[in-house]
């Protein structure tokens, strides 16, 4: 059983780094890091969002996230402002720069990635789904800690 278990694992860590290593190509052309991109992508089409909601859906780390958002406030994509609600946090909104670069980058990474999937066929998206849900399930069961505590309060 060990055996099987590491061969699958090791087979889902390839694709995952298969998958980063291309996407993340696109990404870099596009002159942004995937940390960036990250950011980007989550914060299009919404009025902007808290360090925390954006730590809750991305896949940025707390000590990693201020870093990232403030490369992109350098670079005139996003704005910080003090949340009005709580002054130790800060509301995170993109641009009209950082919103152009949304329209634009967005769909042309969206398009290269997806173009792995090009002969799935809506079975196998249904089987990969089915698999990859009860493997986070196992996963953040069996876990003694449930959530990411690197992702509070930010």
């Amino acid at each position: 059983m060990g055996e099987r278990y590491l061969k699958s694992i090791r087979l889902l860590a390839e694709c995952m780094q298969g998958f980063e290593r291309l996407s993340g190509e696109h990404v870099r052309e596009c002159g942004l890091t995937h940390a960036q991109f990250d950011i980007i992508a989550t914060l299009g089409n919404t009025a902007g969002m808290s360090y925390k909601e954006l730590g809750e859906k991305t896949l940025i780390t707390k000590g990693t996230l201020t870093g990232v958002i403030e490369r992109l406030e350098d670079k005139g994509l996003v704005a910080r402002e003090r949340n009005a609600n709580d002054k130790r946090s800060f509301f995170v909104r993109l641009t009209a720069a950082g919103e152009a670069t949304f329209r634009d980058v967005f769909p042309r990474v969206v398009a290269r990635g997806s173009a792995v999937f090009a002969n799935f066929t809506a079975d196998d998206y249904a089987d990969l789904e089915k698999t990859l849900s009860k493997l986070k399930t196992v996963i953040n069961g069996s876990s003694p800690a449930t959530h990411d505590s690197t992702k509070e309060n930010i």
